[in-house]
């Protein structure tokens, strides 16, 4: 696919809609979406309007020539790290504190770290993001200096890290903040670990394996394999969408599923046949799967 393609459907997957809604939101078929994402056909003015107008973005970031996705800044502070990286790595990312943070794919050539705060005025002396390249591994911390906090870092920075679709092997990301959201990423596993009060996922192909104590809240926008839920004596909810076909199971000692529709407790809906896989492990923990209004 041209990249135009490529950033049609990179940015309706992250917003988590299918073909047949993105073209029910700006007024057009779906087969004409399918065009545009195939190569085929291509959008006239007013649709590539209604398309930048739906993603909250501009038209010349739509055809972007492959650099990071962002939008005008709402943060006074900020720092920018980026690194070049040129093949297959599996990823070790540690970050500390932080009040919200954002992992996603995207399609270009380089890792790029993007501090954001509205309180840290020195935010570029105040942390440092160390990148380490051995062999297959990229390791990215996150280090505090000048005696910041790790309670300071929780209550306002915001961290994004955006890493190369093509060459993502392994994900492993260490952080305590309020939300973490992991977007558009496709490999076999991302491990997921800390305290982490919501977890957003959105597009990922992938085995996700979520470790943590603290009840969450997880909101699948879409997800294609597994997500392992891992707590001790915790409890949590998962957010799925209403057409979420998956499995479950509960394993450890004296774990409970229960499963929710619009607020009332229901019987299982779980789909034996499906290859979406949902489960609890752990002790004494209790997951509600839960279907929300829309």
């Amino acid at each position: 696919m041209t990249l135009f393609e490529d950033q049609i459907k990179h940015y309706r997957k992250q917003a988590g809609l299918s073909q047949e809604k993105m073209a029910e939101k700006i007024g057009v078929s779906r087969q004409a979406i399918t065009k545009w994402e195939n190569g085929t056909g291509t959008p006239d003015i007013s649709n590539l309007m209604a398309i930048a107008n739906l993603f909250q973005i501009s038209i010349d970031e739509l055809l972007s020539n492959g650099k990071t996705e962002s939008k005008k800044s709402e943060y006074i502070y900020e720092s920018r790290t980026e690194y070049d990286i040129d093949g297959k790595k599996d990823f070790d990312i540690k970050l500390g504190g932080a009040y919200k943070v954002d992992l996603k794919a995207y399609n270009g050539e380089k890792i790029v770290v993007e501090l954001f705060s509205n309180v840290y005025k020195n935010i570029q002396s105040d942390y440092k993001v160390k990148i380490d390249d051995i062999r297959h591994n990229i390791d990215i911390e996150l280090a505090r200096l000048n005696g910041v906090s790790e309670a300071i870092a929780k209550e306002s920075l915001v961290v994004n890290i955006n890493i190369p679709t093509q060459y993502i092997g392994g994900v492993e990301i260490s952080v305590n903040s309020g939300t973490l959201t992991v977007t558009d990423i496709e490999n076999e596993n991302i491990e997921i670990n800390g305290k982490i009060s919501e977890v957003a996922l959105k597009g990922n192909k992938s085995e996700i394996e979520i470790d943590s104590n603290l009840d969450m809240q997880i909101i699948v926008t879409s997800h294609e394999g597994a997500i392992e839920i891992n707590q001790l004596s915790a409890t949590s909810r998962l957010i799925i969408p209403e057409n979420f076909c998956f499995r479950s199971a509960k394993k450890g000692i004296a774990n409970t599923i229960y499963y929710e529709k619009y607020g009332k407790k229901v019987e299982s809906f779980s789909n034996d046949e499906s290859d979406n896989y949902i489960e609890l492990n752990g002790i004494k923990s209790e997951l509600v799967i839960a279907i929300d209004e829309a």
